[in-house]
């Protein structure tokens, strides 16, 4: 967890410090008096550079003509990889063209600045976001966190056509697969009992795949999310993997970018959505000014804006 730091206070006292120079310098102070007023700058500026150097292991690498606002943002970025500067010593490990954490990297973004939405149109009451997902999410309160990574994984296996693969269950243990979906079947609901039944015609198109989307998001959720996911250890975290605590309610975020330095050590992105249905978000990092968090081997607490996580809540597609 981030100490709160001193740089404030030692800023201030150096102003004054460097005020009193400029004014002790028009009178004809001692010399003895204006050695004492500089050893107490020194010793400021001293204090200054060590506050600093705590945050030395994630800062802004800074590209010649890159525009950044804030520090770590490029404004022109369309994905993650162009919008969010790396930490310094650190670069992003290529991805396979295909894979899940291509899709995630190169997913749009909407244009910097743009608040996130809720599925009503109204803006986001809490703004702890760095950047906001260019992504449909219908007009029910649907979409919600589980959903989201749902959806995420989803859309990544449909543009795939990896059809079989798109299985999530509901929270009573049913599975509801996207092939049979595909065979003109559909989920009936009665009280307690779950079952196919064969109503419609064959079809893949976009539009019969949210709409089987639709029901997975009405009967899925976190605690069925996390039985689908398999555990990981937080030191080989992966783009794609996703913390996660089931339960009524719970919470599930996804890593939505990478990056390793020389000595191993990683640094990542997450993106969220939340309740009600708004969406999906890249986050920002309550413990420091970066939007990257560092993976710690020695700190399991995971802390981000609306949620808190363990390493152990670490967890992976199979």
């Amino acid at each position: 967890m981030a100490q709160r730091s001193n740089i404030p206070v030692l800023l201030s006292l150096l102003i004054i410090v460097l005020f009193t120079v400029a004014t002790t310098s028009t009178l004809n102070f001692s010399k003895e008096k204006m050695l004492e007023v500089e050893q107490d700058l020194h010793s400021i500026k001293e204090q200054l550079y060590a506050s600093v150097s705590s945050f030395s292991r994630i800062i802004p690498n800074k590209e010649e003509g890159v525009v950044l606002t804030p520090t770590w943002i490029n404004q022109a970025g369309y994905n993650t990889q162009e919008r969010f500067i790396l930490p310094k010593g650190y670069k992003r490990e290529e991805s396979e063209i295909g894979t899940f954490a291509y899709f995630l990297r190169n997913l749009s973004l909407k244009d910097h600045g743009s608040p996130v939405l809720l599925y009503n149109g109204k803006r986001k009451a809490n703004n702890i976001y760095e950047a906001v997902v260019s992504m449909d999410i219908g007009k029910k309160d649907l979409q919600q966190c589980a959903d989201a990574i749902i959806r995420l994984r989803a859309e990544y296996l449909y543009q795939e056509k990896k059809y079989e693969k798109i299985n999530f269950s509901f929270t009573n243990g049913f599975e509801a697969s996207f092939d049979k979906w595909i065979e003109g079947n559909r989920i009936k609901v009665i009280k307690d009992k779950v079952f196919w039944e064969k109503v419609a015609e064959k079809g893949n198109n976009y539009d019969i795949f949210r709409e089987y989307l639709e029901m997975v998001f009405i009967y899925a959720g976190t605690m069925s999310l996390e039985k689908d996911l398999v555990p990981v250890d937080y030191k080989d975290m992966e783009i794609g993997d996703v913390f996660i605590q089931g339960g009524s309610p719970g919470h599930a975020v996804i890593v939505f970018d990478l990056a390793v330095n020389h000595l191993g050590e990683k640094v990542y992105l997450l993106a969220q959505s939340y309740m009600p249905a708004q969406e999906i978000h890249i986050l920002q990092n309550p413990n420091n000014s970066s939007p990257w968090y560092l993976l710690d081997e020695k700190d399991s607490i995971i802390k981000t804006p609306e949620w808190t996580f363990s390493a152990d809540n670490l967890k992976r597609f199979p």
